[in-house]
């Protein structure tokens, strides 16, 4: 089989943001903050066939939120090198990083060191209070973005803005300008708009995305908008289309879902990692499983 993305799970569905549409919605306690033992023998498994795939980015991702396990991050980053992935990112809403900042300088550090690339930082506005709204509503306030990434930036780590886009958050192509403009001005490496998937949730976030999601007309203007405004630089097939928006590089996502899925066995989408040595072809169902 042939793939063109490899994903690590790490963590559990423990999260501290509190996102309506997530697959997880579970808060951290005692039990979920407990790590899962890692079954490296499959990971290797894995990694050789990422590796007969040509794939180049491996990316570290959660049912919940990573950093909420940072010693696994390093494990992995370790283990990975073998690899020798070109392109190593962590998928994160990294508030527990930018709230506990002492906690994880020295993570930080040793993650550049072992070979961490990226850091994508998953978002729904460059507006603080529509952050709120959305991942920490019980907070008096959201993080300093702009300090977040200029911290990041001061270890190495190159940063892509991931906007889940969502009726009135990122819903214009009005409001995709002044987030393009931000990422602009913050010196963000990529950004990537992706209109929030309504496929494979959980019945509440289902119930959420059904009254929030992007219309088809809302989609195509903002396909538009950088169409008009960007210069295409690569359509990857069943991914998204990537486009130069005044300098600033932007990735239109396709969703996980089943307009995208390729039966062929050359032309899998996603290779999936599971801790406990299970490794999968899909997110959700549960047939597409290789190990």
């Amino acid at each position: 089989m042939k793939f063109k993305m490899f994903s690590v799970v790490v963590g559990t569905e423990a999260c501290i943001a509190s996102c309506p549409f997530c697959v997880s919605g579970v808060k951290p306690n005692k039990e979920n903050l407990q790590e899962i033992n890692i079954n490296w023998r499959n990971l290797k498994i894995a990694g050789n066939l990422a590796n007969r795939s040509d794939i180049d980015t491996v990316m570290l991702t959660s049912r919940g939120e990573p950093t909420l396990f940072p010693n696994q991050i390093t494990e992995y980053l370790k283990h990975l090198k073998e690899f020798r992935f070109p392109f190593v990112e962590l998928q994160s809403n990294c508030i527990p990083i930018a709230l506990n900042k002492e906690k994880y300088e020295n993570y930080l550090k040793e993650w550049y060191n072992e070979g961490l690339t990226t850091i994508t930082i998953s978002v729904v506005s460059h507006i603080p209070e529509v952050n709120k709204k959305v991942y920490m509503p019980q907070n008096k306030s959201y993080i300093d973005l702009p300090d977040l990434i200029k911290y990041l930036h001061g270890f190495g780590f190159s940063l892509r803005l991931t906007c889940v886009c969502c009726k009135d958050m990122m819903d214009t192509p009005e409001k995709v300008d002044e987030f393009i403009k931000f990422a602009k001005q913050n010196k963000v490496e990529q950004v990537t708009l992706r209109p929030v998937n309504d496929e494979f949730r959980r019945q509440s976030a289902t119930d959420w995305i059904k009254e929030n999601r992007l219309t088809d007309n809302e989609k195509e203007k903002i396909k538009e908008y950088l169409e008009n405004n960007g210069t295409k630089l690569l359509e990857l097939e069943r991914i998204g289309t990537i486009y130069d928006v005044n300098g600033q590089n932007v990735c239109i996502s396709l969703p996980l879902n089943k307009n995208t899925r390729d039966t062929s066995p050359e032309n899998a989408r996603n290779l999936i990692f599971f801790q406990d040595g299970h490794i999968r072809y899909e997110w959700e169902m549960e047939g597409g499983i290789l190990l």
